[in-house]
Order: structure tokens, then C-alpha cells, then sequence
């Protein structure tokens, strides 16, 4: 095995070597990169359940599938424990339920008003917050619960 190393012979000036070497190197640093991602992602997870709107309340559990998810925000009124009336994070008076919504649905593309209310709210009231927007033409109204409740078909949950 004959091997070796060739060398230019009578001492060349190697410029060839000393042009290439300065020469700016074109690849993306991925550290900086992937340190703001995580960070980005980290701020978006923090803020994420900060940004769903709601008013605190004890939904009652049913057996019922979630709805499909709508690309607008839906329009939301809730009754608290306390008997309070609110649209979206808005306390609202009972008399004045149906006209401030007719005003905010004009703006909306959807026709579908969400009801929650806590679940020691007595059905009466729940069911006369109900009328009341229907009454005012609110007729696709949607009752808001959480899942996990009895099926009632003697299969337990």
C-alpha cells in the first residue's frame, strides 16, 4: 500500500487557501431560533386559559356530547347562584335582557345565544330567562352543562 501526502513542489504562495478562509459561512444559527419558540410557547400556555371568558359558575353534569366547535365566539348569557344576569362578563338587568342582546346580535354572524346558569339556580328561573329570549326571537338557544353526569339508563355514569 503505497500512500502519502502530495506537496507542491518550489514553495507556492497558497493563495488560493488564504482567499477561501474569509469567506462568510450562510447556515442559521438554530439555537437563538429554538430559544424564542420555547419561550413563545411557554407565554402562549401561560395565557391560553387566561384568555376564555366566563363567569364563574357550578354547571350541572349531564351525559350529552359537546357540541361542534364554532369559529365565532358565542354569545353567552349566564345566570350566577346569586340570581344575576349576565351577557358574556356584563351584568345585565332582567328587563333589559332581550334589548341589549338584539343590539349585540346585530353585529354577530350567528344567531345562537348560549345559556348557562349555576346549578342551584331553582328551573323556574332558568326556564323564565329562557322564555324571555325566546320571546324576544332568540329561538336557537343552547343550554350550556358540564359532562360526566348519569345517563339514566341504569349503566351508572
Amino acid at each position: 500500500m503505497a500512500g502519502g501526502v502530495m506537496q507542491k513542489s518550489g514553495g507556492g504562495t497558497g493563495r488560493r487557501r488564504r482567499r477561501g478562509g474569509a469567506q462568510p459561512i450562510a447556515e442559521i444559527n438554530i439555537t437563538p431560533f429554538v430559544d424564542v419558540m420555547l419561550v413563545l410557547l411557554i407565554i402562549f400556555m401561560v395565557a391560553a386559559p387566561l384568555l376564555t371568558v366566563g363567569v364563574p359558575v357550578e354547571l350541572p353534569k349531564t351525559a350529552a356530547q359537546a357540541l361542534p366547535a364554532e369559529q365565532e365566539e358565542p354569545l353567552t348569557v349566564t345566570i350566577t347562584a346569586e340570581g344575576t344576569v349576565q351577557i358574556m362578563t356584563t351584568e345585565t338587568a332582567r328587563e333589559e335582557l332581550v334589548s341589549k342582546l338584539r343590539a349585540v346580535a346585530t353585529e354577530r354572524e350567528g344567531d345562537r345565544v348560549f345559556l348557562r346558569a349555576d346549578g342551584s339556580v331553582p328551573y323556574s328561573a332558568v326556564m323564565e330567562i329562557m322564555g324571555a329570549l325566546n320571546a324576544g326571537g332568540f329561538s336557537n338557544i343552547g343550554l350550556v352543562t358540564d359532562i360526566g353526569g348519569p345517563t339514566l339508563d341504569g349503566s351508572g355514569n
